[in-house]
C-alpha cells in the first residue's frame, strides 16, 4: 500500500496534548477561513498548511485528506446551528410569522464569523455527498422546527418545503452583502421584505387563534 493510499485511509488523529489542540484549532480556522473564500473545491490542503503557518506534514497528521477537515468543520458547523435553531425554536412561541421571518433571514449573515465556510460546505460538489446533505439536511430541519412552533398546525412536509425557500433566501441575503451576488443598496431589504410577505401567507392558516 503506497502513502497516498494509506493515508487516505486513516482515520483523522485526536490530539491529546493542548499544543496539539490548539495546533489543530488553527488549521481549522485557515480551511475555515479559505473555503470561505474560494470555495471547497479550490481550496487545497497546501494552502490550509501555508494560511495556519504550519507545514504540510503536520495538517496531515491530523487530518488524512481535505474530506477530513470539511468533516471537522461540519460538526463544528452542526453543534452551533443545533444550540441556535434550539433557541430560535424556544423563541418561535412569541413570534409572529413577520417577526420569525426576520429573525430567520438574518440568521447566516450574523451567525457567518463562526460558521464561515458553511456555506462553501452546503455548495461542495463532491464524492463525499454527505457532507453537503448534512450541511442543508440539519439547516432546512432547524428551520422547519421553528417553523412548526410559530405555526403547530404546519405538517412537516410542508413545513420543510417552506424551510429550503427560507434557506435559499438566508443565502441570498449573505450574497447580497457581501457583494457576491448581483444588488443595489435597497435591494437586501426587498428581499428581507419578500421574505415577511411569503411567511405570514403561508404560516396564517396554521397558526393557532
Amino acid at each position: 500500500m503506497d502513502s497516498n493510499t494509506s493515508r487516505e485511509k486513516r482515520t483523522p488523529l485526536q490530539p491529546l496534548r493542548s499544543t496539539g489542540r490548539q495546533r489543530v484549532e488553527e488549521l481549522l480556522a485557515a480551511a475555515s477561513d479559505l473555503m470561505a473564500e474560494r470555495g471547497y473545491e479550490a481550496t487545497t490542503m497546501a494552502e490550509i498548511a501555508a494560511r495556519a503557518g504550519a507545514k504540510i506534514g503536520s495538517l496531515y497528521r491530523f487530518f488524512p485528506n481535505k474530506e477530513s477537515v470539511a468533516d471537522a468543520l461540519m460538526q463544528r458547523h452542526i453543534a452551533i446551528l443545533e444550540d441556535e435553531y434550539a433557541a430560535l425554536a424556544l423563541r418561535a412561541t412569541r413570534l409572529s410569522p413577520e417577526e420569525l421571518a426576520d429573525v430567520l433571514i438574518e440568521l447566516l449573515v450574523t451567525l457567518h464569523p463562526r460558521v464561515k465556510s458553511l456555506p462553501a460546505l452546503m455548495e461542495a460538489r463532491t464524492d463525499r455527498m454527505e457532507i453537503r446533505d448534512c450541511a442543508r439536511g440539519h439547516a432546512i430541519a432547524g428551520i422547519a422546527a421553528a417553523l412548526r412552533v410559530c405555526a403547530p398546525g404546519l405538517d412537516e412536509t410542508l413545513a420543510r418545503d417552506i424551510a429550503t425557500v427560507v434557506l435559499n433566501t438566508m443565502k441570498m441575503l449573505r450574497s447580497m452583502l457581501v457583494k457576491d451576488a448581483p444588488t443595489t443598496p435597497d435591494a437586501p431589504n426587498e428581499l428581507r421584505r419578500m421574505n415577511r410577505l411569503y411567511l405570514s401567507d403561508r404560516l396564517a392558516p396554521f397558526r393557532r387563534t
